[in-house]
Formats: structure tokens, C-alpha cells, sequence
């Protein structure tokens, strides 16, 4: 497919034959049990033919559906091996590319844009390009001035095809559930629909991407390229070379696994505090490891450039305190307190009573990675949590359904999980603690702060 599909029809009958085949396959399946083949085995089949079915659908069309699912392929990490180890390339690919619209498309937006002789603002522009996503793809160029730059041009329709393929995804967001044990993936639909807007606005993107471009211009670990030029549909950035995180993931030296692992982490805690901002979508597509230069004093010879800042999160004061509060209190075992401040910020309704030492020990295995002063990241540990979670027999399972998610949460939550899940697929050692006593406020008690305050 060389375009973006635009009809509402077209994207729609897509969309629609996912529900359909899932039926078809729970029909399957009922056979199968009754044919003798246990439940378990019966549920891998249908959860590895359902991921077939829908990554194969995804990755033929642009617009919300592959937005979709680049956020759930960060979560690939959860799925069973033998269901995600065949798929493990198509998701991949979805983080990466997608099919390219037509040249002359392509010149039409930079013609409508940029003006009839958008030419002239080049010295080279590349037709095809280098990389394609969502909502956009990019190009290859070199600007008037001699510098490399990115040049991202929006899809015609992409706002249209973005609300549509959430819209429909969302009809039957709860088939989809058991593709990803432990997620509530309707939550993630609604929040992805929310944000269409500020992703499609590039003047927005291009604020935030120079408020951290200028924050870290002299940050030995973090590299963001910083905009040469905005208008409609049109983004220009500096050119940033760099191997990119999903090959790292799949064929990366452990030393750059740990060293992005750890970087990941710090850009996802840092870059609140000091800008303000989450990046708030976190897949591997979005980041590069690159080399440091031979001046530089990044440790471990590596810096992690961070790409594409469409949809942010802005949060003036950096992440709120309750986080770090509330994580210090778990690591502690402060049953009481924990309970007491997740009521107070309303994780607990008012109409809910749960027993707080109940709720400590649903918490204290999610929290794991920050007790240990480094931490591995596997898919193995992360399967073993999405299933806990995900199991209706656990008691973690029906403490789980009884909490609540307020609303200011719900990105940061996601961007949490997923930043989760790409380092579990980087299957990176990182140092957690050090970044959240470092950037996280509230993970280190305001007195013990102070004392560290004056030492320093």
C-alpha cells in the first residue's frame, strides 16, 4: 500500500474483519477444547493467531491503527515466548516504518507549505524516505546552510484516519484484552484518541522539541536535535545519526543495551524536572544510540538521541511528589501511609475499603527495580508480573480491578509501563535507584534531602 488509505470505508472493513476473525477463532478454539486439547494450550493458539492477525493489519495501515500499535508493541515483552517470538519482527517493523506515500504527494505538501520554491530551502532533498510512521513520514535533505536535516511531512488525512481507526478500535477494545495479559487496553485507546489533536499539531511539537533541545545542548548522555524550520504539516529538524533502539534490542552488544537501559531511564525522570515536559511516547522508533564524541565525557562511550516530541505531557512542577512519596513509602513497608496517600489522591475511592497491607503486597513486586541498587530488566520478569496481574484467581487480580486511575495519572502511568517494556526488551541492567534519588521528588524524605544538600 503506497498511500494512506483516507476512505472511512476502506479503513473501516479493515478494521471491522479483526472483531470477525477473533469470533471465528473463539469458535476455533471451543472446537479444540472439545476435541480434547486443554485450556491453556487452546489459549496460546488463539492469543498467537489473534496477534497474527491484528500486527498483520496494523502494519498495512498508517493513521491511529499503527499508533495503536506502536504503543502496544512496547509490550511485547509480556506476551508468551511462543507467541511473541514469531511476531517479534513484525513489531519491530511497526516501531520503524511503514509503507511510504507517493513522491509526488510528498511535494504537494512541501509545495502547499513551503511555497513553489520550496526547492530553493534545500540543497538536497531525498524523495524516498528514510523512515515512516504514524501520522508522517520523514525525509533525508541538507538546508540552505550545509546542515543535515530531517525534514517530516504529515500525511493528507491523517487527522481523519487517526479519529477513525481509534473510533473503531475502540468498539471492540475489550476482544483485544487478551492479547496483553495484565493491560486494560481501552484506557490506552481513549487516551491515544484524547491526544490527537497535539499530535497532529506540529507548531506544538516544534515548541517542545526546542524547550529540550535547549535544556540538554550540553548534556554529555542526551542529545535532541533542535528545529530549523516549522510551518503546517512541514517539521525540519537537525539530521541525528545513530543506531536506532529496535537494533539495538535485536542484535546490541550488552554494554549498549545497559548503557541505553540507563540512559532511558534518566531521560524518562529528567526531563520533567528540568523542562517541564514528559515525552510521552516512548517506543523504540524514537530513540538512537549514538556514539559520543571523542571530546565528550559521556560515560560508557555512548549517548541516547530522543526523537519525535508530537504528544508530551506538561507538567510545570516535574512529577508530582505522590509518585515519589508514595514509592518511598512502599520501599519502606509503610502499609498505613501508603494506603492512606493513595486514598488522599484518590487511587481509592471513597466507597472503597481495602486492607492496606493487602495493597502493599500488590505493589512491592511492581516496584522491585528501585529497591535493588541495579536491577536486570527481562521479559521473563515482566511476563511474570503481567500474569500475576492478569490471573483471575490471584488476589493481586481483584485487588487490581478495585483501584482507580485518576485522570492526571494516566499518561505518566503509560509512558511508565511502556518505558518499562522497552527495557525489559533491551533486557538492560540499570541503576533505577540512582535516577529516582537524583530526579524523582519525594523518593528521598525532604529532611534527608536537605543533609544531602549541605554535604554537597
Amino acid at each position: 500500500m503506497s498511500d494512506l488509505p483516507r476512505k472511512a470505508v476502506t479503513r473501516t472493513a479493515k478494521l471491522a474483519a479483526l472483531p470477525l476473525g477473533f469470533a471465528g477463532r473463539t469458535a476455533w478454539g471451543l472446537g479444540k477444547r472439545i476435541g480434547g486439547k486443554s485450556a491453556e494450550i487452546v489459549g496460546r493458539e488463539l492469543q498467537q493467531r489473534t496477534a497474527e492477525q491484528l500486527f498483520k493489519v496494523l502494519g498495512e495501515l498508517k493513521g491511529g491503527a499503527m499508533k495503536f500499535g506502536q504503543a502496544l508493541s512496547v509490550f511485547e515483552s509480556a506476551l508468551p515466548e511462543e507467541v511473541a517470538g514469531p511476531y517479534r519482527a513484525a513489531l519491530t517493523k511497526l516501531q520503524e516504518a511503514a509503507p511510504p506515500m507517493p513522491t509526488s504527494t510528498v511535494h504537494g505538501v512541501l509545495t502547499e507549505r513551503l511555497g513553489e520554491n520550496w526547492r530553493e530551502l534545500f540543497l538536497e532533498f531525498e524523495d524516498k524516505p528514510s523512515a515512516a510512521a504514524s501520522i508522517g513520514q520523514v525525509h533525508r535533505a541538507v538546508w540552505h546552510d550545509g546542515r543535515a536535516v530531517a525534514v517530516k511531512v504529515q500525511y493528507p488525512g491523517a487527522g481523519e484516519a487517526l479519529l477513525s481507526d481509534l473510533n473503531q478500535l475502540g468498539r471492540f477494545a475489550r476482544l483485544l484484552g487478551p492479547l496483553i495479559p495484565g493491560m486494560d487496553i481501552k484506557p490506552l485507546i481513549t487516551e491515544l484518541r484524547d491526544r490527537v489533536s497535539e499530535e497532529l499539531d506540529y507548531e506544538l511539537e516544534a515548541r517542545a522539541q526546542r524547550e529540550h533541545a535547549a535544556e540538554f545542548a550540553d548534556d554529555p548522555d542526551v542529545v535532541v536535535p533542535d528545529v530549523i524550520h516549522q510551518s503546517d504539516q512541514v517539521l525540519v529538524t537537525e539530521w541525528m545519526d545513530g543506531t536506532p533502539l529496535a537494533d539495538i534490542i535485536a542484535d546490541g552488544t550488552q554494554e549498549q543495551r545497559d548503557r541505553a537501559g540507563q540512559l532511558l531511564a534518566r531521560f524518562l525522570f529528567s526531563g520533567p524536572a528540568r523542562t517541564g515536559l514528559l515525552h510521552a511516547d516512548p517506543h523504540p522508533g524514537n530513540f538512537r544510540l549514538l556514539p559520543a564524541d571523542a571530546d565528550a565525557d559521556g560515560a560508557g562511550g555512548w549517548r541516547l538521541v530522543v526523537l519525535d516530541f508530537g504528544t508530551v505531557d506538561r507538567l510545570p512542577g516535574g512529577l508530582p511528589d505522590t509518585i515519589g512519596d508514595a514509592l518511598r513509602l512502599t520501599l519502606e513497608g509503610d502499609a498505613d501511609a501508603v494506603y492512606e496517600m493513595l486514598r488522599r489522591e484518590g487511587f481509592v475511592k471513597e466507597d472503597i475499603d481495602l486492607d492496606p497491607g493487602a495493597v502493599l503486597d500488590y505493589l512491592v513486586p511492581i516496584i522491585e527495580p528501585a529497591l535493588a541498587e541495579e536491577f536486570t530488566f527481562t521479559r521473563g520478569w515482566l511476563r511474570q508480573q503481567a500474569g500475576r496481574i492478569a490471573d483471575v484467581r490471584s488476589p493481586a487480580h481483584q485487588l487490581g480491578k478495585q483501584l482507580n486511575l485518576p485522570p492526571a495519572y494516566l499518561l505518566i502511568h503509560r509512558v511508565t509501563l511502556s518505558t518499562i517494556g522497552v527495557l525489559c526488551q533491551l533486557g538492560a541492567t540499570v541503576r533505577l535507584r540512582d535516577e529516582l534519588e537524583e530526579w524523582l521528588p519525594g523518593f528521598v524524605a525532604k529532611e534527608q534531602a536537605a543533609e544531602q544538600a549541605v554535604a554537597e
